[in-house]
């Protein structure tokens, strides 16, 4: 998709383009290589918004793994945290005793995967861990630990890899902040 593409008039500005994700991921992948060397972790996504950056991020590790997917959410249509966390699709299969990586698009709040952190834990994992493809720590409301960052970002709405407002603006290849006078009227 050229940046000339109408879908980029809805942006104030691209904060992360294409290439710089695709070299973070690609470093991502190889850390996590190293990290998990001699074991089968379970890559878990949370899906929707993480969709590309696990698909990029699975093809950048080197290692035997397993797919799992949840759906998680404390945002709906808004674009701030509700703080109500509610598991939409749970896991397929069982994860105890297994290294769970959790692939999330972007750490804000912190609630909705402080409280998976602790749901996972609590089903018998022997360790999770969070990759995140942004930080947002300036929105942080609970303590979180993530072990895994490709971009800490600036305290803006943003869009695109997945990211959306509304299920919109999930297809652009870079990341932008969203012009408020999109979401305004909320």
């Amino acid at each position: 998709m050229e940046k000339t593409a109408k879908i980029y008039n809805d942006l104030d500005r691209i904060l992360v383009t294409k290439e710089e994700i695709a070299e973070a991921v690609r470093k991502l992948g190889e850390q996590i290589t190293r990290d998990y060397a001699g074991k089968e972790p379970v890559l878990l996504c949370i899906l929707k918004g993480a969709t590309p950056f696990f698909c990029d991020l699975i093809r950048e590790i080197d290692l035997p793994l397993t797919l799992e997917f949840m759906a998680v959410s404390s945002y709906g249509a808004a674009t701030k945290s509700s703080g109500v966390v509610q598991i939409r699709k749970d896991l397929d299969h069982d994860i105890t005793g297994r290294d769970v990586l959790i692939v999330e698009d972007i750490v804000d709040s912190g609630v909705t995967l402080h409280y998976l952190s602790k749901h996972l834990a609590g089903r018998g994992a022997a360790s999770i861990r969070i990759a995140t493809l942004l930080d947002k720590p300036a929105r942080r409301r609970v303590e979180l630990k993530t072990d895994y960052v490709c971009f800490e970002i600036p305290d803006a709405f943003v869009v695109g890899y997945g990211l959306d407002y509304a299920e919109k603006y999930r297809n652009l290849p870079d990341i932008g902040v969203l012009a408020p006078r999109i979401y305004e009227a909320e």
